[in-house]
Parts: C-alpha cells; structure tokens; sequence
C-alpha cells in the first residue's frame, strides 16, 4: 500500500507487488487528525485488510512532518535514492514506513527543505532513467514550488518558491485583484501571457515594483474586471522562472528542464520558460510520487523483515 498524505488531504494506493493499483482511497488530511493519525489509517485501510494478510504501508508527505504521525528527520543533500529509502522511519513493528523529507543550503546560502516532493523527484528518475546520468534541473511547480539540481542520478540541491501561496494570498487578501475571482479568470490565457511579456519586458526589476500594475492596469482599462488574476499569475511566474534560471540554469545549456506537476501548472510553466529559449519536457504530476513510492517499497522490501507484501 501507498500513501501520500498531505496536511489536507490523504490519498491511498492500494498496489500489486509490481506497482499495479487495484483501488485507491481518499481520507483527512494530516493537519486534520492531531494525534489520531494511526486510528486514521487503520479505519481507511480496514476494508483492504479484511481478506488479506497484513499489508505493509509506505507514506510520503506531511505524515513525516511536526504535523503529522511522528517526526521523520530530513535526509541533507546531497543524497541519493537509497539515502531516502534508509531514512524511513517505522510504525506498527515497521509495517508502516514514513519516508523523509530533504533538506539543504540552497544557493543564496539559506536553509531549504521539502517533503512529499523527494516521492516526485524519485518518481521523475525512474520514470525518465536519462535523469540519472549528467546534471538536470527539474521544476515542481505548485504551492511552494521546488526547482531541483539533480547530479549523477542524486538531489544535489534545491531551491523552494512560494509563488502559489504568494498568488491565493493576493488574490484573497489584497486589493490588487479586487473582486473574487472564479476559477476560469484565473485560467484567462490572453491575461497571463500578458503578465509574462511584461514582467520579461524589465527582467531584472524587483517583483515588489510590478504587482501593483494588476490593479492600475485594471483601473486603466487594459485588463477588465475578470483578468487580474491572470495577469498576476504571469508576473509570478515569469518572476519564479527569471530567477530559477540566472540562478541555477547555466545560460549555455540546452538540456530540457523537465517539469513535474498537473498539466495546467506544467503548461504554464513551459510557456514562461519558452519565452527565455529553454525547452521542457513535463511528467505527470500523479504518476511521479506514486512511482517514487514504490520505488521506495522495493528498496525496503526483505531489509525489514515486518514490512513485506
């Protein structure tokens, strides 16, 4: 069985040995059930246990965080696939295991750290074995967006932005927005272009002076009432990938960065790094964790001897 379990949302594989999913659940996030995370589990996965053997559960995510099950340490970068599978840490006599998160020094020379995303990143290199050889950087864009430096098959290191919060927290609690906005304003694809070209327009100009433009565009009569958000969206990124590039992206390179995430989320993220002449590949941003989860399975299988199939 696998498992990513979010501070919001629980999400439940039930697997073949191989990798196969034969069910899936959904339950409460790991936020939602302080102190009550294994009577959680247990009443999701009693229906799957009813005529098997006891199955073993492998979990990524924020179950390994202060929030969660119990707290499982960060593995430091640089660190290889099996430095993640090795510092799983059990439950139920090691039929469960939780798998750690990543931490760094990011280039600015500040702490870094992500969990949930190591499953993607796994996933990513078993998924596209390319990965393993020579030097990527891979984007997973999303709430906290994480580009990662991958050297010879190992997370070199990382660098986190928040462009989504940064993006649910204008558009909810400032004026540069204005009224609510529905979901298809959001996805304005005319709006978010626009927001690109121009943040491209004055790269090395700090974010902080163009935000301001989604409200005097809009008072203007260059963007109406439902384009804001759109348009905010496109500084945003555009600023994300401008910085992830001078900072990590040798201009000279031609490799594909290779995008993690929803289709929506990727497309948009490929379109900004068109615009800078880099090419993306994009993998789906479900099939990553679940690959890099039985990844994991399989490293653990026959080195503890509860966790088995």
């Amino acid at each position: 069985m696998a498992g990513d379990w979010g501070t919001s949302h629980l999400r439940l594989f039930l697997c073949t040995a191989d990798g196969s999913v034969l069910e899936t659940c959904n339950g409460p996030g790991a936020a939602e059930v302080p102190g009550a995370h294994a009577a959680a589990l247990e009443s999701l996965i009693e229906p799957w246990q009813r005529h098997r053997a006891p199955l073993s559960v492998i979990l990524c995510g924020m179950a390994g965080s202060s929030l969660g099950w119990v707290h499982t340490p960060y593995v430091a970068c640089p660190a290889r696939p099996e430095q993640i599978a090795d510092g799983c840490v059990g439950r139920w006599n090691g039929r469960v295991q939780i798998i750690p998160g990543l931490s760094c020094h990011n280039r600015f020379g500040a702490p870094d750290v992500l969990r949930g995303e190591e499953t993607q990143i796994l996933g990513a290199l078993n998924l596209e074995p390319r990965l393993q050889r020579g030097r990527h950087l891979l984007c997973l864009p999303g709430t906290h967006s994480k580009w990662v430096v991958l050297e010879e098959g190992r997370v070199s290191h990382f660098l986190t932005a928040p462009t989504g919060e940064l993006y649910a927290l204008l558009c909810a609690h400032s004026v540069l927005v204005g009224a609510p906005q529905a979901p298809e304003d959001a996805a304005d694809d005319a709006a978010f272009r626009t927001g690109l070209l121009e943040f491209n327009r004055f790269p090395q100009a700090q974010l902080l002076h163009r935000l301001f433009e989604c409200r005097s565009r809009r008072l203007n009569g260059e963007l109406t009432v439902h384009q804001p958000a759109a348009y905010l969206s496109g500084l945003l990124i555009a600023s994300d990938v401008y910085g992830a590039l001078e900072t990590l992206a040798p201009a000279e390179s031609n490799e594909a960065i290779t995008l993690v995430g929803t289709s929506r989320l990727t497309a948009l993220y490929a379109d900004a790094l068109t615009l800078h002449q880099r090419c993306s590949q994009s993998l789906d941003g479900a099939a990553a964790p679940l690959a890099g989860l039985i990844q994991v399975h399989q490293q653990l299988v026959g080195r503890i001897p509860a966790y088995a199939n």
